[in-house]
C-alpha cells in the first residue's frame, strides 16, 4: 500500500518541478557575456505618468523580442520624475535589432518631448544572479 501512495505522488511531485520557470538557468548557461543597457531618464514633471505607460508598453513588447532577456522599469523614491530602465539583451547585435522594431519606433515618437535628460550606460555582464520565480 505504501507503495501505491508513494509512487504517485512521487511522479506527481517530479511533473511539478519540470513546469517550474527555469529562466534562471537560461542566463547560467550563457559563455559570453551578455548586452545592459542601464538607461537613466529625467521626464518632464507632470509627464512621468504618459512616459511610463509607453515605457511600459515598450518593455513589453520587447522581452518577446528575440535576443532580449529582460527590461525593468524603475522610479526613483526620491524624484518621481527620474525613471531608470535595466535592459538586457543576448548581445549587441540583439539590442540593435530592438532599435529597429515598430513597437521602439513608436515608443520614441510618443516620448520624444516627454524627456529633459537620458544618459546610457552600455554594460557587459559578470554575474547575473536571479531568483527562481
Amino acid at each position: 500500500m505504501w507503495k501505491s501512495v508513494v509512487m504517485p505522488a512521487a511522479i506527481a511531485l517530479a511533473a511539478m518541478a519540470l513546469m517550474l520557470p527555469v529562466r534562471h538557468q537560461a542566463a547560467l548557461a550563457q559563455s559570453a557575456p551578455l548586452h545592459i543597457h542601464a538607461v537613466e531618464y529625467d521626464v518632464v514633471p507632470g509627464q512621468v505618468d504618459n512616459f511610463l505607460a509607453a515605457l511600459k508598453e515598450n518593455g513589453a513588447a520587447s522581452v518577446k523580442e528575440p535576443g532580449c532577456r529582460e527590461f525593468d522599469i524603475a522610479v526613483s523614491q526620491k524624484d518621481p520624475n527620474h525613471v531608470f530602465i535595466f535592459e538586457v539583451y543576448d548581445d549587441a547585435a540583439a539590442a540593435q535589432a530592438h532599435t529597429a522594431t515598430e513597437h521602439f519606433k513608436k515608443y520614441k515618437e510618443i516620448t520624444k518631448d516627454m524627456v529633459v535628460k537620458r544618459e546610457v550606460k552600455p554594460l557587459a555582464s559578470v554575474a547575473m544572479n536571479l531568483k527562481a520565480m
